[in-house]
């Protein structure tokens, strides 16, 4: 798997927003695509500690369970979402794409850009983790959107 630290694997995503316009269609699920925009930056800066969602008991407990499974799959189409990441507006997309081109950039600064080790849903987080779940959540919905 590519890795969101590495200069070039950070780049070729990144290229893959760019492609994206405000005319993209998904190829499944509800999403628009400034709100897939949205949705992808929102969870991405959970990792450098600008989006501090509450997580009941409960929902931490069954992302600790579900971590290894998810964490070593495919994401599935049509997953369901966290009511937290769940943006049903309408959103300036140029806006969007730039917010999230930026902050996906800061993973190329390398591990020490993430500030968060313990996610509010998964739990404890390495390093490797955040790569995992970054790249997998990024590449899911560029390919929902057929990028």
């Amino acid at each position: 798997m590519n890795s969101i630290f590495d200069k070039s694997g950070n780049a070729a995503i990144i290229s893959r927003i760019n492609k994206l316009t405000p005319q993209s269609k998904a190829v499944w699920g509800k999403m628009t695509v400034d709100q897939m925009l949205k949705h992808t930056n929102e969870a991405i800066i959970v990792a450098f500690g600008e989006n501090q969602i509450k997580v009941n008991f409960l929902i931490k407990f069954l992302g600790k369970v579900l971590k290894n499974k998810i964490f070593n799959s495919e994401f599935k189409k049509n997953s369901p979402t966290a009511k937290e990441f769940i943006f049903s507006e309408k959103y300036d997309f140029e806006n969007s794409k730039n917010e999230l081109i930026k902050n996906f950039s800061r993973f190329a600064e390398g591990e020490k850009s993430i500030t968060l080790m313990i996610h509010p849903f998964w739990g404890k987080m390495t390093s490797e983790d955040w790569n995992t779940l970054m790249w997998k959540h990024m590449n899911h919905h560029l390919e929902q959107f057929g990028v």
